[in-house]
């Protein structure tokens, strides 16, 4: 049930019809003023909003910041017209709405459509009045909210490049210098002597003979390992520093003027 303390958080909000869709922005909210309840409430539809439709809050769910009537989008659009603008409705005006939404209405009004007191005489201001005046338009409370644009900045993290470690293999002349060594035959020959007499006089005098010597080399021999170097990875480091950012925001002003103490103050 839609209660009295509710009415300033309704104003705005959104609409649902029976299926969930969106109706429009509640513009108004009517009391009954027999019991302080809301009763009626105004939604703008059309395009951008341009008219605006009674629908009532007996049976309307709140949630959140919607408020869900168990009317179809277009039985509410095809409501009967009629115009806010005036602050109640007449008891026409209200039976008509209630025959079009199928609810009962009851009869027992005077014939200015004013609920009576005990004595007969008509309640002064009775009838379904909004919360609120507005000389200008749509009727609100006795008070205008002020409101301004604020900067929030923020940071958002995005793309800015990617970085990629890979490896692969290359093929180079590698230059070694390494020591060899050689045998080669060198003729020498030495004088008779006490020493090696023995030796020279041992065999015929005269005769043919042959010696021979194995000569031998060193040859470079190339072997290959694989061995491990170093270990490579990528890492990410943080910089930070400070960027300016402009926005453009809009700012209510007020200001009072007449005869109004202080009404060349501005806020």
């Amino acid at each position: 049930m839609i209660t009295a303390t509710d009415v300033r958080e309704l104003i705005g909000a959104r609409l649902l019809d029976s299926d969930g869709n969106k109706v429009g922005t509640i513009g108004q909210i009517f009391l009954d003023d027999e019991t302080g309840r809301p009763e009626w409430a105004t939604v703008n539809t059309g395009l951008f909003g341009s008219s605006e439709s009674f629908v009532p809050l007996a049976e309307a769910n709140r949630s959140s910041e919607e408020l869900r009537v168990p009317y179809s989008k277009d039985q509410i659009k095809d409501a009967p017209s009629v115009s806010p603008e005036q602050g109640h409705l007449d008891q026409s005006e209200e039976a008509s709405l209630y025959r079009h939404y199928g609810l009962d209405y009851s009869e027992s009004r005077s014939d200015s459509g004013l609920p009576t007191d005990t004595s007969g005489q008509a309640l002064a201001g009775s009838g379904r009045e909004s919360v609120g005046h507005d000389t200008s338009g749509t009727n609100t409370d006795d008070a205008m909210t002020r409101s301004e644009e604020q900067v929030h900045a923020g940071t958002e993290t995005v793309t800015a490049g990617k970085a990629r470690l890979r490896k692969w293999v290359e093929t180079e002349q590698v230059d070694v210098s390494v020591p060899v060594k050689k045998e080669k035959a060198r003729l020498e020959s030495e004088p008779i002597t006490d020493a090696n007499r023995g030796s020279a006089l041992d065999g015929p005098d005269i005769s043919e003979e042959e010696h021979e010597v194995t000569l031998t080399e060193e040859r470079p021999v190339v072997a290959k390992e694989t061995v491990p170097v170093e270990r490579v990875r990528l890492t990410k480091d943080t910089e930070q520093h400070e960027e300016q950012v402009s926005e453009q925001v809009r700012k209510e002003r007020v200001a009072a003027d007449g005869d109004v103490e202080g009404s060349s103050d501005t806020r």
